[in-house]
């Protein structure tokens, strides 16, 4: 080593003690613990002044060093040390906020397009129309059992187009016919359409054999069908019910949060919207002379779906948002409006034709409006994920506070 060179050590400690001095280095207790200084219970170094003593490297700048508590002092304890100890704002962590995992969806969003909506509303027309026809038999109504008919045959047609059309291959809908799953709805409302679509099928084509020649086999079919036809649409009208609300009860058991939770109220709702609709085809397609079943049915039909969508709106807390919000909020919004405009055009127009038609027009508008209303709700609830985890929360809260 050279001769008149500081050590690397005594150079090191006097530039920590100007950084001291300069406020840019807080000394403490690091030295021992980053083996600096000398061990616990060893003495000074031979012919080193002790730390601290005037001429040593250490008590250079200490006297304007601040004072300043270990780096592992709470923040809280150092306000309070600083200011004498009498004491100081208390720092609280904040509430923590929701967030997913980068905030990508907990479940994974429908792949259902626009055309399940639309398979959600052709299906309940098809049930509603052929409540329609059925009451229009039984009272005698020509006009409305003929509109009936043939509006259930067109809607079930298109509702096995929606169907098919989703499902990709129309082998896949014939493979679902090879098991009967009662706990399945989808299983279910397939069977469902097989067993309604001939019946709606045959009580609509009776309804043309009046235009087949009377001689022949022609002959035979026309004098055939007719009963036959009698004997289909009253089928159709029986599995109707079934028809109309499976559809609530296939969207319920699905895992997506505001569906599953308006378990009660989506069969009601859909139910509701069939009827509508099938008295809104009464009420364009059949004279006012005819139309009193078709009033009778908007009546109750709007009754069902109001109050089941005044309920989703409003029963199920956080995942009632949904419904409220967005493209799902406008679309139940103007299904309730057109829906009470119907009622009130199908009571007001009793004997003016333009009334009734424009009602029926509104009725049926108010079911797509509904049906859509409740896709959009359901894919929006979840995609947000909020609507998965918050619930999730509350339901373990109130187990284990015995409110369950």
């Amino acid at each position: 080593m050279t001769t008149g060179r500081i050590p690397v050590g005594e150079r090191f400690r006097g530039f920590r003690a100007r950084l001291a001095a300069d406020g840019v280095f807080r000394p403490q207790r690091s030295s021992v613990r980053l083996g600096h200084g000398p061990k616990v219970g060893a003495g000074p170094a031979d012919g080193a002044p002790p730390a601290g003593a005037p001429g040593s490297a250490d008590a250079v700048g200490a006297a304007d060093a601040p004072v300043v508590p270990p780096r592992d002092v709470p923040p809280a304890a150092r306000r309070r040390r600083g200011r004498g100890g009498r004491g100081g704002e208390e720092l609280r962590v904040p509430e923590a906020e929701f967030t997913s995992y980068y905030g990508r969806p907990i479940l994974k969003a429908p792949v259902w397009r626009w055309d399940i909506a639309a398979y959600l509303f052709t299906g309940g027309l098809a049930a509603g129309s052929s409540l329609l026809a059925a009451g229009g038999q039984l009272t005698g109504r020509p006009a409305l059992r003929r509109a009936g008919r043939v509006t259930a045959l067109g809607a079930v047609t298109a509702s096995a187009y929606f169907l098919v059309n989703d499902l990709g291959r129309p082998a896949r809908f014939h493979h679902m016919l090879r098991v009967a799953k009662p706990t399945s709805p989808m299983s279910v409302g397939t069977w469902i359409l097989t067993v309604y679509g001939p019946a709606a099928g045959l009580a609509a084509v009776a309804e043309g054999a009046r235009l087949l020649p009377e001689r022949g086999v022609s002959g035979l079919a026309r004098r055939l069908l007719p009963p036959a036809g009698r004997v289909a649409g009253l089928a159709a009208a029986a599995v109707a019910p079934a028809l109309a609300t499976y559809t609530g009860v296939l969207l319920a058991g699905t895992a997506v949060p505001s569906w599953h939770e308006a378990y009660p109220e989506l069969p009601t709702i859909f139910a509701g919207s069939a009827l509508a609709s099938g008295a809104g085809v009464g009420l364009l397609a059949a004279p006012c002379a005819q139309a009193g079943p078709a009033r009778r049915m908007a009546v109750a039909g709007a009754a069902l779906e109001l109050w089941g969508a005044h309920s989703v709106e409003t029963r199920l807390g956080l995942l009632s948002e949904p419904y409220r919000l967005g493209t799902a909020g406008r679309l139940l919004r103007a299904g309730r409006l057109l829906t009470a405009a119907g009622v009130v055009g199908a009571l007001a127009g009793r004997r003016s034709r333009v009334v009734s038609a424009l009602s029926g027009t509104a009725l049926l508008a108010a079911s797509v409006a509904t049906r859509f209303g409740i896709f959009h709700g359901g894919v929006a609830s979840a995609r947000d994920p909020k609507y998965t985890v918050l619930p999730q929360r509350e339901r373990i809260r109130r187990r284990e506070s015995g409110q369950v």
